[in-house]
């Protein structure tokens, strides 16, 4: 790793990025509380020390230069970080308190994440667990602006994992499932063709599994259902379930503790198509800190033990992480 030019100095990133956020000396000026020629000085040493101009003068005041463009999206994460870490310091000395801050999507909330959080806490009782869950690209969002330490779920879409890396856990089809007296469960080789007689729940379009969904129900040549309803609410699909005869196309790990008590069928359909990788992301340019570090390693193990049991769906070996580090440039969509 390149050793940062000891020239560079905290105030300097600041400077800079005040100057970047305002257009003006002046206004950064006040902000910095310093003066309009202290700011200039500040601007014209860390030019020097990067031998190329980072702004432009405009009739509209001062403009990022392409350098500077450069520059600012590494100098505000940079910066940023530091600031957290700091704030990060300061709340674990008042509190005591190390927090984890894990995004999860359902598809592993029921069956992987308890466990493991169980084994995390009973190692580390100073440590606070902070599980949010929700839409797999807001989470992803929000792992992107520090928000959060760590998200397990599927692989997103290649453009939302811009300067994210992936680490496969294991392979995850979709299930077809029904409650334990509905019509189809009494039914001998009933065809995936069946399934539209009755209303049927599917992922959100927006959801990551929904072309997965389409996908499988295209290759059997499903017709369209008599009603369709689209929800990622899993209390609302299994209440529905309960006391209709709707047929619920979701994730095998959302419902695999329903399966195993018997609250809900598995239709005998094969899904194998609509298997997708589940893992951990996490941002690919830091280390993780002690505390992710550790759970990152109870979850590896975990997920060994599902696949070894064969209850992680359809799983293959696997090969380490898979990585999709790319340039954090235009990677905030």
């Amino acid at each position: 790793m390149t050793a940062l030019d000891p020239r560079i100095k905290l105030r300097h990133l600041a400077c800079f990025l005040e100057v970047a956020r305002f257009g003006q000396v002046g206004r950064a000026a006040e902000q910095l509380h310093v003066t309009q020629p202290a700011v200039s000085k500040t601007l014209k040493e860390l030019e020097e020390v990067l031998r190329t101009r980072l702004f432009s003068r405009t009739p509209r005041g001062l403009v990022l230069s392409p350098a500077g463009e450069r520059f600012h999206e590494y100098a505000a994460t940079a910066l940023a970080a530091l600031q957290e870490g700091v704030a990060s310091v300061r709340r674990e000395r008042a509190t005591a308190e190390t927090a984890l801050r894990l995004g999860a999507l359902p598809t592993v909330a029921a069956r992987l994440l308890p466990a493991a959080v169980d084994e995390l806490v009973a190692a580390r009782p100073d440590v606070v667990v902070d599980l949010a869950s929700g839409p797999n690209r807001f989470l992803l969002e929000r792992l992107k602006s520090r928000e959060l330490d760590l998200v397990v779920g599927r692989l997103a879409d290649p453009e939302a994992m811009t300067g994210l890396a992936f680490e496969q856990l294991y392979s995850e089809p979709m299930r077809v499932v029904v409650r334990p007296d509905h019509p189809l469960v009494r039914e001998e080789n009933v065809p995936p063709a069946a399934i539209a007689r009755f209303p049927l729940l599917l992922p959100g379009r927006r959801d990551i599994t929904r072309p997965l969904v389409e996908r499988w129900l295209l290759a059997n040549r499903v017709p369209p259902p008599a009603r369709r309803i689209e929800t990622v609410s899993s209390d609302f699909a299994r209440a529905l379930l309960a006391r209709t005869e709707a047929v619920w196309i979701i994730s095998e790990g959302v419902v695999a503790l329903d399966l195993e008590a018997g609250t809900l069928a598995g239709l005998p359909f094969d899904t194998a198509i609509t298997a997708g990788p589940v893992g951990m992301t996490t941002r690919a340019d830091e280390r993780p800190a002690p505390v992710v570090a550790l759970f990152t390693a109870i979850v590896r193990r975990r997920a060994a033990e599902l696949r070894r049991t064969g209850s992680a769906g359809h799983n293959e070996p696997l090969s380490g992480s898979v990585e999709r580090s790319l340039p954090p440039r235009g990677g905030t969509r």
